[in-house]
């Protein structure tokens, strides 16, 4: 389990580290590892979350919200005639039904957000940052982005295996 105390080789400037999330703090760390800085980790789960690494490697801020699916949830849930669908490629921009719509507007509208939302980081850093993407809905996502982006499926596993590297004593009993 990633919590305070566990040795992370990440600094981490954040009003509240404790706070930090154990799937940041790990996609952070392997990033950090193998990524040029600086480098934003788009992690598309449950939430979707940005991580933000500057110049130095430094973790400096996230970014959370709603994740695809939840999204695609809650209108069908909340709206009188869209129905539940299954998340899949979109075959185009425009849809010309309500599936395919739906799934237009959530797999572009999260690769648009991603363009968007990388494009306003870098503008905030002032300088170009790598853009990773992982989580379970990042294969899907990645091939839609307007921008260069590095798909890495196991980069969160990656950094558990890191962190847990780094904690290991000397003496093996």
């Amino acid at each position: 389990m990633v919590e305070p105390g566990i040795k992370t080789g990440l600094n981490i400037h954040i009003d509240n580290p404790a706070q930090l999330g154990s799937d940041l703090v790990a996609g952070a760390v392997a990033a950090n590892a193998i990524c040029k800085k600086p480098c934003i980790v788009f992690d598309f789960g449950t939430a979707t979350k940005a991580t933000v690494l500057d110049k130095n490697g430094s973790l400096i801020g996230c970014l959370i919200m709603h994740g695809v699916k939840i999204s695609l949830e809650a209108l069908a849930l909340h709206t009188a005639q869209l129905p539940h669908i299954n998340l899949e490629k979109p075959s185009r921009v425009i849809g010309t039904n309500t599936v395919e719509s739906m799934r237009s507007g959530a797999v572009f509208g999260a690769a648009g957000m991603l363009d968007g939302m990388a494009e306003r980081i870098e503008d905030e850093l002032r300088q170009k940052a790598t853009v990773v993407v992982t989580g379970g809905l990042a294969s899907l996502i990645a091939p839609y982005c307007k921008r260069s982006v590095t798909l890495i499926p196991t980069l969160n596993l990656d950094g558990l295996r890191l962190i847990y590297q780094k904690n290991q004593t000397s003496d093996k009993k």
